[in-house]
């Protein structure tokens, strides 16, 4: 892999991981833009180079996490009662990514099932967009407020995620605002789940598939993808959380249907092939 490909991956990993848009399934597109194919090595880089994404998010929520730090200790009883409803909304997903890891890949890592995920998501967020139309963002429950039971549910929603084009971030909002919490609250969980769970996700394809990836494209092309994907989490989160308490979430959706038209389009008229 040439060391610009692997920046410009880094790039898209960093600004869409946390954005409702699917990292996932824009790194399928820009891979086969460039002309890789779907492979071990490929797939692999795809979901490594989140380590990026998870080391700028664990700096900017820092408090939070030493907050969790500190209940673990025994120090902070609300910091031990956050960290363990991650940990539950994290299991579903670590149960489940376990058992079908395998066959996703085999099934949906392709720009179909991509588009698919894209399509239904834009339309899923615009409706949710148009009934909280005038809504105050900050209405609703604090983070402080989530119950044992809510967390499993957003964990279980996260599962969804699985599918390429899903869009962890998306699912875990929507689950979250689905509960009642309000929209920084929503997003500060889906924000501390994703760090535990892509963190598990990039250890276990780094395992799995670590040595094949380095042997064929390089050690300085993850590295190089890492960077780049922490620098550009960093600004993409910032932005995100200030945008979204202002405008809403109806960009992202009109985006991601824009991006399955012409994808589709593509893939129809015979210019792209599906894998």
């Amino acid at each position: 892999m040439e060391a610009w490909q692997a920046a410009l991956l880094g790039l898209v990993e960093g600004l869409t991981e946390y954005l409702p848009v699917s990292s996932t399934g824009h790194l399928i597109l820009v891979q086969r833009a460039l002309g890789l194919e779907a492979s071990a090595a490929h797939n692999a880089f795809a979901i490594c180079i989140q380590a990026g994404a998870i080391a700028a998010v664990a700096l900017l929520y820092r408090e939070r996490l030493l907050q969790m730090l500190r209940g673990l200790a025994g120090s902070d009883p609300a910091g031990r009662r956050l960290f363990l409803r991650v940990i539950a909304a994290f299991v579903p997903a670590a149960v489940l990514g376990k058992l079908f890891d395998e066959k996703i890949e085999e099934l949906l890592f392709g720009l179909w099932p991509v588009v698919a995920a894209w399509a239904v998501g834009g339309v899923v967020i615009l409706f949710v967009a148009r009934r909280r139309a005038g809504a105050d963002p900050l209405r609703g429950k604090p983070l402080e407020e989530l119950s044992l039971g809510g967390a499993v549910v957003i964990g279980l929603v996260q599962c969804l995620a699985m599918w390429p084009g899903t869009s962890r971030s998306l699912a875990t909002i929507l689950g979250g605002l689905g509960l009642g919490l309000a929209l920084p609250a929503a997003l500060e969980f889906s924000f501390l789940l994703g760090l535990v769970t892509l963190s598990a996700a990039t250890a276990y394809k780094g395992l799995k598939d670590g040595s094949t990836m380095v042997n064929e494209l390089g050690l300085s092309a993850i590295v190089i993808g890492f960077v780049v994907a922490a620098a550009s989490a960093w600004a993409s989160v910032r932005w995100m959380v200030g945008y979204l308490e202002r405008r809403g979430l109806a960009l992202f959706g009109w985006w991601r249907l824009a991006l399955a038209a012409l994808v589709a389009f593509l893939l129809a008229s015979g210019t792209w092939e599906a894998r």
